[in-house]
């Protein structure tokens, strides 16, 4: 397993990167936000930490920018910002999971197994065959659409990817709900209704394509071929 750890400070890349080599991966290291887009692409990770504060660029920016161009590895920001609007901004921003410092290293790794399960969810959605033009990529767990990357959420994309998996048969909803909120702790915790809001927006951006997500209640969901 690859990590990308976009950190300018030196303790801050140390530790982390001590601790994860001890459990077998291969730890990537970027200290300006300016360059790590480019790193990002080389690297191919397997899970990101992104810390927000970075010379060059911040963080928030090479998250919108890798998003905005497809790249959907699972990102885990790692900062000083510590309020609920900060936490809210980066994960609309597309950020998968949200850790303040200081942290407890037990805790870091056990996020970032979660986000590499859930890349590992997102590896299995490329070899599916192409539905109404939709296809998900193996290496980035982006979801393309004609060969151009669709504008989703992390959120978005895993959903998706879930339904990819088996359109025009109904996916239950707790089952959706563990594979889209699997990297933010218990999926358990998460609200019933959670899934309905990312279903919702998802929903509003396949209305341009001929794929239609339908609830079946008491079921769950499904893609069908609106045409």
């Amino acid at each position: 397993m690859k990590l990308l750890l976009i950190e300018d400070n030196p303790a801050m890349q140390t530790t982390p990167q001590r601790s994860f080599e001890r459990l077998g991966w291969q730890v990537v290291l970027c200290g300006d936000g300016a360059r790590a887009l480019d790193r990002w692409r080389a690297s191919a990770p397997d899970v990101v930490l992104l810390d927000l504060s970075l010379p060059g660029q911040d963080g928030l920016s090479v998250l919108a920018a890798a998003r905005a161009e497809g790249l959907a590895t699972p990102v885990l920001i790692l900062t000083a910002r510590g309020t609920v609007g900060d936490r809210v901004l980066g994960l609309n921003t597309g950020a998968d999971d949200y850790l303040a410092k200081p942290f407890d290293l037990d805790e870091l790794e056990a996020r970032v197994r979660a986000l590499a399960r859930r890349g590992g969810e997102a590896g299995a959605a490329a070899a599916l065959p192409e539905f109404c033009g939709l296809h998900a990529d193996a290496a980035s767990g982006a979801v393309y659409r004609h060969g151009l990357p669709m504008d989703l959420s992390a959120r978005e994309a895993a959903l998706l990817r879930a339904l990819l998996q088996r359109p025009g048969h109904a996916v239950a909803k707790d089952r959706l709900s563990e594979l889209v909120f699997a990297s933010e702790g218990n999926a358990a915790d998460v609200q019933a209704d959670a899934i309905e809001v990312v279903v919702f927006r998802l929903r509003r951006k396949l209305a341009a394509t001929p794929a239609r997500l339908i609830t079946l209640r008491g079921l769950g969901y499904l893609l069908r071929d609106g045409d």
